[in-house]
């Protein structure tokens, strides 16, 4: 499942740079819409399978319901997103499953209040890769200060797949060009959201994490 997943992203975000031709690119948007459904999808499913027993369910949904309250406040300052620290938290201490699934119910939840839409689903990817990514950070086991710089990259990698949506949901051509400029745009929100992850790490990450661990030895869970 992990292979397939980075399968389709590699697939999902290669396409535009390698079909050029006018009368497929505007399909783009549907079909990335529906690749990233997939993967959503597939996920849920995937931890279906995986979950061990229903603490596992019932913590995974907790911090997915918890990620999503805290996001709500933040609303109304752009960019600055607990939510994230909380998620790549979640995926060290419990795995990429658990991390996913715990991104993509924060957005999935919070957008029942915040707005909901197509956007949804991108952020609910965009979200679980960082669960994701952050669970084999957990295998490396490193300090803080290095996780909080990843967190703060990831502040610009998850507004580069949200400007994908961007420039699909609008009509706007998906090129090189055209994804620099969106970025170049973004690049002060994305700094701004980076540098709140990497300020809650480095806050809060030691406690947080090492609450994170009791808890996944205590229900003995497997990351």
């Amino acid at each position: 499942m992990r292979i397939g997943l980075i399968i389709i992203g590699i697939v999902l975000l290669s396409i535009p740079f390698v079909v050029s031709s006018a009368e497929l690119m505007p399909y783009w948007g549907v079909v990335s819409l529906g690749i990233v459904g997939l993967v959503v999808v597939a996920m849920f499913f995937e931890f279906g399978e995986r979950a061990t027993s229903s603490k596992e369910i019932s913590l995974t949904a907790m911090l997915g319901a918890i990620s999503a309250i805290i996001r709500v406040p933040f609303g109304a300052i752009p960019s600055l997103q607990p939510s994230t620290f909380i998620i790549a938290s979640t995926g060290y201490a419990f795995g990429p499953v658990s991390g996913f699934m715990v991104g993509a119910l924060t957005a999935l939840v919070s957008n029942f209040f915040l707005g909901m839409g197509p956007w949804t689903l991108y952020q609910m990817l965009a979200w679980g890769l960082i669960g994701s990514f952050f669970a084999f950070l957990g295998k490396l086991r490193l300090p803080v200060w290095a996780l909080a710089a990843f967190a703060f990259l990831w502040g610009y990698a998850f507004g580069f797949i949200m400007n994908l949506w961007y420039l699909t949901a609008f009509g706007f051509p998906v090129t090189l060009q055209s994804i620099m400029a969106l970025q170049a745009v973004s690049f002060w929100m994305d700094t701004l959201h980076g540098a709140g992850n990497a300020a809650f790490f480095l806050i809060f990450g030691k406690r947080v994490l090492a609450i994170l661990e009791r808890f996944r030895k205590r229900f003995m869970l497997v990351r």
